[in-house]
């Protein structure tokens, strides 16, 4: 056993490690992520006068109603990684296909991506703890379409960010979405976040959906306000992500895409 081998694969990659933000994320930024969320939920739960109703529900409707969010905005970055990652991505746009067909395309990809993969959830959750997530109804509906809507604008301000930047930042196409998942209140009210962090919360869209939801879950009514908006924020930051996407793709177009390959 010689000591200096040993070492020196260590030092390999711990020097890796310092340089490398998908190996610091893994290490910093999911155990803070899960502590804010799950710190938060604890706190909730804790701090309720009564018992709280349905807990199940609340929490497995959480669940599945973020994976609608996150499936939505990793089709789009992650589908353009694959691209880069198999230096497809000049030869993709040497085709007539235009950057909006593509963007069509990868929309339409992670919305039966969604529905696969809802469908499979609800079903797991009514096997195993005999709670069915369609007595919603048709409340379904409008909570779906925010939140896929609010997936597609964190993707392409990711997938816009990548293909400026490259594959040095592609851990992004993991991390970008959960920055605002303490601040979307997905498993317990805006009103157990701090003060500070209530403020940025009311400009994240998800917010007033998770909100709304629990309305429905603890009253079995709708607030169109919640609702109306989410639809606002979101109309607008939708926009402004495919401008960015856009924008960023004709400037790597200009540079070269075989530079972010």
């Amino acid at each position: 056993m010689n000591k200096a081998r040993v070492g020196a694969v260590v030092w390999r990659h711990l020097y890796n490690f310092k340089h490398s933000w998908d190996r610091l994320s893994d290490a910093f930024y999911w155990p803070a992520v899960d502590i804010f969320i799950w710190g938060l939920m604890s706190v909730y739960i804790r701090q309720a006068t009564v018992n709280i109703p349905n807990i199940v529900l609340l929490l497995m409707s959480g669940l599945v109603f973020w994976m609608v969010v996150w499936r939505g905005q990793y089709e789009i970055t992650v589908n353009l990684l694959e691209e880069m990652w198999n230096h497809n991505l000049v030869n993709l746009f040497s085709t007539p296909l235009t950057v909006y067909e593509w963007m069509v395309g990868v929309v339409m990809l992670g919305f039966f991506k969604m529905i696969m993969s809802v469908g499979f959830a609800a079903l797991l959750i009514f096997s195993f703890y005999a709670v069915n997530l369609f007595n919603f109804g048709w409340l379904l509906l409008p909570f779906f379409v925010l939140l896929l809507m609010f997936g597609w604008t964190v993707g392409f301000v990711v997938a816009g960010l990548i293909v400026r930047f490259g594959m040095r930042i592609q851990t992004l196409a993991w991390t970008g979405l959960y920055v605002l998942a303490p601040f979307s209140a997905i498993y317990y009210p805006v009103s157990s976040l701090p003060a500070w962090a209530q403020k940025v919360s009311a400009w994240v869209p998800t917010s007033y959906v998770f909100e709304g939801m629990r309305e429905a879950i603890f009253s079995g009514r709708l607030d169109q306000g919640l609702l109306v908006k989410s639809a606002g924020l979101n109309g607008l930051y939708f926009g402004l992500s495919l401008w960015f996407f856009v924008r960023m793709f004709n400037v790597s177009r200009k540079r070269g895409l075989t530079s972010v390959e």
